[in-house]
């Protein structure tokens, strides 16, 4: 799915109205916001994170989490430093 496709089915006036169910979904949104991201550069803070979903989803904490879970932020054992992750948005390839 292209970045227009993702943007016209979960996105209103540039806010993310729903995380898919479907994993296949959920991997194409989580792969969307990690190439945002990757244009932003490959380290942040938390609080970067923070500040860059709290631009498409009042619950930041969720998308962070997800993000990681699924592979395409990695996070420091500290909990404080988040780094862009392998995943390339393609579920078969988990």
């Amino acid at each position: 799915m292209d970045q227009a496709t993702i943007q016209q089915k979960y996105f209103r006036q540039g806010r993310l109205v729903t995380i898919p169910k479907k994993e296949q979904a959920k991997w194409q949104l989580f792969h969307y916001f990690q190439q945002q991201l990757a244009e932003q550069g490959q380290q942040f803070t938390e609080k970067e994170i923070n500040d860059f979903f709290k631009t498409y989803y009042d619950d930041t904490a969720i998308l962070r989490r997800y993000l990681v879970d699924y592979g395409f932020l990695e996070r420091d054992l500290y909990g404080k430093i988040y780094t862009i992750g392998e995943r390339n948005g393609y579920l078969d390839e988990r």
